[in-house]
């Protein structure tokens, strides 16, 4: 099967396209390898795919490029490609994560119109919920997004039910939690507490710390998004990918103080206008129709991401 990935050389799409080698699919990668953060450490992600001989790379702006060769051949599309970030997504910074999170996905359906694909798989966010009113939060409660990276996701969100039912095109939304392991973003939460402690500085945390987080390791990410690609579902489905680890970041720093052998110092910083208070999400749906659930537990999980950053920070990975 060729599969198509966009967003392949970022912190969840380079995991996914390494799973779906893996397992004996062909991936053609898509990335713009834009410079939200560098663009060489994105291509260090995709060094293990690089050496694949089923994997093709292709460098695109799906803005701008042209989108529907990117196509040719292929079954089902993941499409992960986006502008991340809350804490930039206001002001100035809006119209790129228009262009990223929203003309992008649209530019993409409407070259699907005229294919016959098995699945659309959209990579969403828990930001579409904002604050929500009850916890855990279901695919059938209002979403309210709290920022504007959160307004652009439901957007895209809304523009893949639109194609489904327009179209009939067969796609599914994925709202992922907190995700974290290893490669994780640079600018996330963990990557910055990790980088400090191997920087002997203290953890930088937003708020009174009391937040409280749903963190889903990356490995379970990625089977949720490869399931999602293979189960019989209607076209236009949401799903909640959480990890049921809700944890407030104080624990969150409690923990990581166990793991590293001592306390972490923290620098407390103002709270940032749309970081929500707390997110956790339902995964009854998810597990009932893609018969996925989470795997990783966040002491196990944030016990790797630690061991790679280390090897990562010593040039050994």
């Amino acid at each position: 099967m060729l599969a198509l990935v966009t967003g392949c050389a970022g912190f969840i799409g380079s995991h996914l396209t390494e799973a779906l080698l893996a397992r004996g699919d062909h991936v053609r990668g898509v990335d713009a390898f834009t410079p939200y953060y560098e663009p060489d450490r994105k291509r260090r992600n995709l060094a293990p795919s690089l050496a694949h001989d089923g994997f093709e790379l292709v460098e695109a702006d799906l803005r701008r490029d042209p989108v529907e060769e990117l196509l040719d051949g292929v079954e089902v599309v993941y499409h992960l490609a986006a502008q991340p970030g809350v804490r930039v997504s206001w002001s100035d910074g809006f119209p790129t994560y228009v262009e990223h999170n929203v003309l992008a996905t649209q530019r993409l359906l409407e070259s699907l119109r005229e294919r016959a694909v098995r699945r659309v798989v959209y990579a969403s966010s828990s930001s579409v919920y904002g604050n929500a009113a009850r916890y855990p939060t279901s695919e059938d409660d209002l979403p309210r997004p709290h920022s504007p990276y959160g307004v652009t996701k439901l957007a895209a969100e809304h523009l893949c039910g639109l194609y489904a039912e327009n179209y009939g095109i067969p796609t599914v939304s994925l709202r992922y939690f907190t995700v974290y392991g290893p490669r994780q973003r640079p600018d996330m939460g963990f990557s910055r507490f990790l980088a400090a402690i191997r920087e002997h500085r203290p953890l930088p945390v937003y708020g009174d710390g009391e937040q409280v987080r749903d963190f889903t390791f990356v490995s379970d990410v990625v089977a949720a998004t490869i399931a999602a690609g293979a189960a019989d579902v209607a076209p236009g489905a949401v799903f909640n990918v959480a990890g049921g680890s809700e944890t407030t970041v104080n624990a969150l720093l409690a923990l990581l103080g166990e793991l590293v052998g001592g306390p972490c110092p923290v620098e407390r910083l103002p709270a940032q206008p749309g970081d929500v208070r707390r997110t956790g999400g339902a995964i009854d749906r998810a597990r009932a129709l893609l018969g996925w659930s989470p795997t990783v537990s966040l002491r196990e999980g944030l016990t790797r991401q630690l061991e790679w950053s280390r090897a990562a920070a010593a040039g050994e990975i």
